[in-house]
């Protein structure tokens, strides 16, 4: 595709500008550990909601989810409301007072004052292969295919010039710099696929055909879909929403980083809205898209063929600074993570416990630079995948790592007999077992077969924990559910009335993705 030079300037400013902006982000950065990994604890509601949301979608969802939904319909979208209802719920109204009320920096500080060290170490080497191969190995490989097929640039040289531009403001500026730049990024997020939208629906006859593809939209496939199927609900999807959305250190950082309490929960609640509006702006184009597409041989091209074929001049740019924004908040949101939790759970816990604020900080860095190198070699590694839409692949991955992980929350959280011998054999299991489900059931769908070891890790942890003796010493207080307190799992700052209640909003939004669940059923 030949590009007007208009194209080419938007794209070059955009490109310019926010990595200008990541670096006087990073100026701003104080020589504080807790300044440099949570942005000193002063993010107010709407930064925490934009950033989540501008950290969660990338080119997975430009890019994998489009395919995904015009090779399979407006079920894919239930994967991005499916976190309304089952993740953020459980972030929002179960693990999130924990979490602040704690004081921690990072999501496995729960794990080690619930359990002991080996948990936390286990959750660290879990999440980081989950990092490394999933949020920045795909989301690289994904934006590089995309730009190869618009703008005929070699995947590879795509792959490391996104790697190394956000890797400059990211390690520079820590979290900070992440968020102001996830701030401008999901903007021009927003504006691209409202753009894009528009043309499509424009050129598929208007928002008849819209209506026209309404009738055939369903949320729930039978029990043998492969990818699809209606009992995901029951485990697979149910884990992997929890796991992502609830004990994630990629998007649990950023309420970690809250004014209050209060902030971190309506941050979680903007979200929320953010996460019903913008898949809507992904999923419709490739609904309508069949009426003048009607056999796309890749799914995943999907994006790039509107792109190419409905946008003018000028417009094109800003599409895909779109894109670029998507890649480069997720990338960056992933590697100021790992880093964290390389810092924090592994550096000053095993390797230099005396470590003081700039020394951390400097590993840190060290740390992100090494991260990248890996996020390449495993987007790499994807160059040559291409059975079915790769979201799908990734959400098979997720069903890999994330069984264990989420029982070990879970367990830990609802029932105060669980011990730390049943949480560790639960996340020890999760990889082999999930390999084995693989290996003897191929045609069972990935969310079934992931719901079944789910299932099967809550089983193992609760035996392992009733024939095993609590550990002496062990506190539990504001670390398990206490079910005899006033306001159980709903409990929050009363003070907070009228149009600043939680309870109001969340219910708001709630209730509009239950109406489409019943209607679309």
């Amino acid at each position: 595709m030949k590009l007007e030079l208009l194209d080419i300037a938007i794209f070059t400013i955009y490109i310019v500008g926010i990595v200008a902006l990541g670096l006087y982000a990073s100026r701003k950065s104080s020589e504080s550990k807790r300044d440099y990994f949570l942005a000193g604890d002063k993010l107010p509601w709407w930064m925490i909601g934009g950033s989540i949301i501008a950290a969660n979608i990338s080119s997975h969802h430009l890019v994998g989810a489009m395919g995904a939904a015009y090779s399979r319909g407006f079920v894919a979208i239930t994967l991005e409301w499916g976190a309304i209802l089952i993740g953020f719920n459980a972030l929002l109204w179960v693990f999130l007072p924990f979490y602040i009320r704690n004081g921690f920096y990072t999501v496995p500080e729960y794990l080690e004052k619930r359990y002991g060290t080996s948990t936390r170490v286990l959750y660290a080497v879990l999440i980081l292969f989950t990092y490394i191969f999933v949020e920045i190995g795909a989301v690289l490989y994904l934006g590089g295919l995309t730009l190869h097929a618009l703008f005929d640039i070699p995947i590879f040289y795509s792959i490391i010039g996104m790697a190394l531009l956000t890797g400059l403001y990211t390690i520079l500026g820590g979290l900070k710099a992440v968020i102001w730049t996830e701030m401008v990024q999901l903007s021009i997020l927003v504006l691209g696929g409202a753009i894009l939208t528009y043309a499509t629906i424009h050129r598929a006859g208007g928002f008849d055909a819209v209506v026209e593809s309404s009738k055939n939209w369903k949320m729930f496939y039978p029990a043998s879909d492969p990818d699809f199927p209606w009992t995901m609900y029951l485990g697979g999807l149910l884990c992997i929403s929890v796991f992502y959305c609830a004990t994630n250190q990629f998007i649990v950082q950023r309420v970690l980083a809250a004014k209050n309490e209060w902030h971190g929960r309506m941050g979680v609640i903007f979200g929320d809205y953010l996460k019903f509006f913008v898949p809507l702006i992904i999923t419709i184009p490739a609904l309508v898209a069949p009426a003048f597409l009607p056999s796309l041989e890749q799914p995943d091209l999907l994006f790039s063929t509107l792109v190419k074929t409905l946008l003018p001049s000028g417009l094109i740019g800003l599409v895909m600074a779109g894109l670029i924004s998507a890649i480069m908040s997720h990338i960056s949101g992933a590697i100021n993570s790992c880093t964290t939790i390389l810092t924090v759970d592994v550096y000053t816990q095993y390797i230099n416990k005396d470590a003081s604020d700039k020394q951390a900080i400097i590993f840190g860095k060290r740390a992100g630079v090494v991260i990248i190198l890996f996020g390449i070699c495993s987007a790499v590694l994807l160059l040559s995948y291409s059975d079915k839409p790769v979201f799908l692949y990734l959400m098979n991955l997720y069903g890999l790592f994330t069984p264990g992980i989420a029982t070990m929350f879970l367990m830990g959280v609802f029932w105060k007999r669980t011990r730390s011998q049943g949480a560790f054999a639960a996340g020890l299991l999760t990889i082999p077992l999930s390999l084995f489900m693989e290996f003897v059931f191929p045609e069972m769908p990935f969310f079934n077969r992931t719901g079944i070891v789910f299932w099967t890790c809550m089983l193992v942890c609760a035996l392992v924990s009733w024939t095993c003796k609590p550990k002496e010493g062990l506190q539990l207080d504001g670390l398990v559910l206490d079910y005899g307190k006033r306001g159980g799992l709903l409990s929050y700052d009363q003070s907070y009335k009228g149009f600043k209640n939680p309870t109001l909003w969340w219910s708001i939004i709630t209730l509009a993705v239950l109406c489409f669940y019943i209607r679309y059923f």
